[in-house]
């Protein structure tokens, strides 16, 4: 289990992650950038009317409140000494210095060149409005001066302070003007921000369905891939293989399909070896068995002919069926040359047209040529056998075996064929169906099922027997082998 961890570079849940990461981290900075860009005009725009509140304050109340206390100082209703306790009135001095302390702080914090200048002008009129005062003052000290007093307030702190009241209204306008700056940088911004938005929000489109196709391409494609090749080996194709170089835990995946596709193909193989290995020994089995019936006929035959006084056929007799067990034995060969398979059948038509010399001829035509091929033992003797005692045997009349042989590109063709009783359609039909059986499945056609079944498990399943009949014409019987010198 650790081994297969360590093989895994790139989880699925780390692709999955990463995926979410690609889409929600431009989406993140995005709300990021677009709170900061808020909390900056908000602070902006408190800013502005938290000094604009203050100017305006003063707007309204400065002047009143410092031409009412002059005025009652030039009078004589208060002094500068009591003016303070008396709760409707305001100290010239304190107003100015509280106005002066607003102004101070308010060029601190003001950034606009318009609004500074105002400011500015209006730091210049508190500085002359209080060197009036002090004129005032001194002349309400020395006890004298009232008609100065009057004067100097008409010419003089009306006037200033008119002038400060001025200085005020233009602060607030250009705050005012500052506000609708402020409002069109915002709308400028977030048509800015609208615009990059959009571009971004297609940009990350782009990426994340890249990025999308390219996981789910990662996790499909194996997939798929595995699904083809489990459909495979469940139709018994055991030699496929997944390729999975993903990394992940479907390359896990795909290399435990594997194994199990190779410890299959490898059970199946030793299966079908061992089922082979028996099937030959059968067959093997088979075809070394004599029917016991041909060995005692034979050998009544040679005593006949004793008998009769015909030695000659006799040895003629016991030559042939020594070369026929010769050949059936073939020290333990299961291949033997074309030439030696003519040799058996020859030996065999021979000792049987002694015994069935009324009503058996024979020819045999294989091609030279194919001598030195190799063919199955004991591939064409079975068929001239079926010929014999299926066909000439039930003609009641004298008829042919013909064996034929022959060489067609990379194939050879043999065939045996009588002009013996032949087969209706219906019975050709079975037989065919029966040689394509496996020989200890068959219920007709014994022999000509286990040369069939030989053939096709040596040499492949292309190759084989075909029979062609005609009721009353005879049978023929095709073999097709490969051309494979011995």
């Amino acid at each position: 289990m650790k081994e297969q961890s360590d093989k895994i570079k790139f989880p699925l849940k780390h692709k999955m992650v990463s995926f979410v990461l690609i889409a929600m981290i431009p989406l993140l900075c995005i709300t990021i950038y677009l709170i900061i860009a808020l909390l900056n005009y908000s602070s902006a725009y408190d800013e502005i009317v938290s000094r604009m509140t203050i100017a305006n304050g003063y707007n309204l109340n400065f002047k009143e409140e410092m031409d009412e206390s002059l005025y009652k100082l030039v009078v004589g209703a208060v002094t500068f000494d009591t003016i303070r306790e008396d709760k409707t009135l305001k100290d010239p001095y304190l107003l100015v210095e509280e106005l002066y302390g607003e102004v101070e702080g308010l060029m601190e914090v003001t950034t606009d060149k318009e609004s500074r200048v105002w400011l500015s002008s209006l730091l210049r009129n508190l500085d002359t409005l209080k060197a009036r005062i002090d004129d005032i003052k001194r002349n309400l000290d020395a006890g004298r001066h009232y008609d100065q007093n009057i004067v100097m307030l008409d010419n003089n702190i009306y006037i200033l302070t008119e002038l400060i009241q001025d200085d005020i209204q233009y602060y607030i306008y250009y705050q005012t003007q500052s506000i609708e700056d402020l409002k069109i940088q915002l709308n400028t911004q977030i048509k800015s921000f609208l615009v990059c938005c959009c571009f971004l929000v297609v940009v990350i489109f782009i990426i994340a369905f890249t990025t999308a196709m390219f996981i789910l391409t990662s996790i499909t494609k194996p997939i798929r891939k595995l699904c083809k090749v489990t459909e495979q080996i469940a139709e018994g194709d055991f030699s496929v293989r997944a390729e999975v170089n993903s990394q992940d835990e479907l390359a896990i995946l795909a290399d435990s399909v594997n194994d199990m596709s190779e410890n299959l193909e490898v059970l199946v193989e030793k299966i079908k070896e061992d089922e082979r290995k028996m099937r030959y020994a059968e067959l093997r089995l088979l075809q070394e068995q004599i029917n016991p019936h041909f060995l005692y006929n034979t050998l009544d035959t040679i005593v006949w002919l004793i008998e009769g006084n015909d030695p000659d056929k006799a040895v003629n007799m016991v030559v042939s069926l020594s070369e026929f067990f010769r050949l059936v034995l073939s020290k333990g060969k299961e291949y033997i040359t074309i030439k030696d398979e003519e040799l058996h059948i020859k030996s065999y038509l021979e000792i049987q047209q002694v015994r069935y010399r009324d009503i058996l001829e024979y020819e045999i035509d294989i091609d030279p040529e194919l001598y030195s091929y190799r063919i199955l033992k004991l591939t064409l003797q079975p068929l001239v056998e079926n010929s014999l005692y299926h066909g000439i045997k039930y003609k009641r009349a004298k008829g042919k075996i013909t064996v034929k042989g022959h060489l067609d590109g990379d194939r050879i063709i043999l065939t045996v064929s009588d002009n013996g009783v032949g087969m209706e359609a219906d019975a050709l039909a079975r037989l065919q169906e029966e040689i394509t059986r496996p020989c200890k499945e068959t219920s007709q056609g014994f022999g000509l099922a286990n040369v069939n079944e030989r053939i096709r498990m040596n040499f492949g399943m292309e190759y084989g027997m075909t029979i062609q009949s005609v009721a009353g014409e005879g049978t023929t019987i095709q073999i097709v082998i490969p051309a494979v010198l011995f």
